[in-house]
This record gives C-alpha cells, sequence and structure tokens, in this order.
C-alpha cells in the first residue's frame, strides 16, 4: 500500500501541488498537516500517518523537507521505517530507499538540506551581529513613550486619579501600568 504525507507551514500556503503528485503516484491514503511546521516532530496528522503504516507499505512524500529539516531527524526516520518493513520515496528527489543509491542519495539530500539549513541560519546570525555593531537593535519599537511613563508616575504619584483612569488618560494599558510605576 503507498501511503501519501503531504504538509505545508501555514494556513495561507495550498497543498495542492503535493496532493496532485502523490494522487498520481497512485497512493491509496493521503494524511495532510495544514499549519505546521516541519521542526516540530510530532504533528498530529503525521503522526496518524506513520501509525497507519504496515510492514510492506511505502511511505511516498513530495519532498524530503516535509518530513523533517533535520538530518539526524530524518536518518532515524529512515531507519525506523527500515526496522517496520515500510519503504520511503520521496517524489521530487527521486529518492526510493527501497534501493541501495536511493538510500545512499537519501543521506545525502538529507545532509545538503541540513548544511542549507545551518548557512542559512549563520547568514541570518552574522546580519544581526553587524546591525548591532551599527547600534541597531533588533526587536519590536517600544509602544510607550518616555512622556508616558513620566506621566503615568506623576499621576500615580498625585493620587488623586484610579489605576484605570491614568491609564486612560495616558493611553497605556493597566499591565503596562503596573510595569512602568510599581
Amino acid at each position: 500500500m503507498k501511503v501519501g504525507y503531504a504538509r505545508v507551514s501555514t494556513f495561507e500556503q495550498d497543498l495542492d501541488l503535493q496532493m496532485d503528485a502523490l494522487e498520481k503516484e497512485g497512493c491509496d491514503r493521503i494524511f495532510c498537516d495544514q499549519g505546521e511546521s516541519g521542526v516540530k516532530a510530532s504533528r498530529p496528522e503525521w503522526d496518524n500517518c506513520l501509525d497507519h503504516l504496515r510492514k510492506g507499505d511505502t511511505l511516498v512524500i513530495w519532498k524530503l523537507d516535509r518530513a523533517s529539516r533535520s538530518t539526524k531527524h530524518l536518518i532515524e526516520l529512515a531507519e525506523e521505517l527500515k526496522k517496520r518493513g515500510v519503504e520511503l520515496l520521496s517524489l521530487k528527489e527521486k529518492i526510493d530507499t527501497s534501493t541501495a543509491m536511493g538510500k545512499f542519495f537519501f543521506r545525502m539530500t538529507a545532509s545538503i538540506a541540513e548544511l542549507e539549513r545551518d548557512i542559512i541560519r549563520e547568514r541570518t546570525l552574522a546580519g544581526l551581529a553587524a546591525a548591532r555593531a551599527r547600534g541597531r537593535k533588533g526587536g519590536r519599537k517600544k509602544s510607550i513613550t518616555e512622556g508616558q511613563k513620566l506621566e503615568a508616575k506623576r499621576l500615580a504619584d498625585v493620587g488623586e486619579l484610579s489605576i484605570a483612569e491614568i491609564c486612560e488618560q495616558v493611553g497605556i494599558s493597566r499591565a503596562s501600568y503596573y510595569r512602568l510605576v510599581t
């Protein structure tokens, strides 16, 4: 039995491309996760898909990164499937673990995918470090001005208004008030 699995990371993305490829491959059953990151080891339909697989089945995925983003996890997955007598077929990379060359290319492709992810991470960290060196700070800009802070503290010290009235007058939330004044 061919069992397919499709995944997209956000609800805005479309599963059609993967579904069409899996149906064309002749999958008897297809499991789909939408809005689930591949970094997560456990995903609802992925877990159901793995539970559904039986000896002699083939797990069909459109691309290796649909199953996982880490080489270690992909290799562990392949080993687990092998123990269970289940083959892995990746359509995009044309990898079939039922052959010796397929197993080899599976490991090579998984390693290259992880290398690519690590390079992107290194570039991102280098860019952030360069920005910090130029005095730029990352993250969200502060939503409360220095004037709002001073006014909230002044009104709290005067003691004539309730906390709700101070928050409304200064234009801050109750949580912000407590952070600033207490």
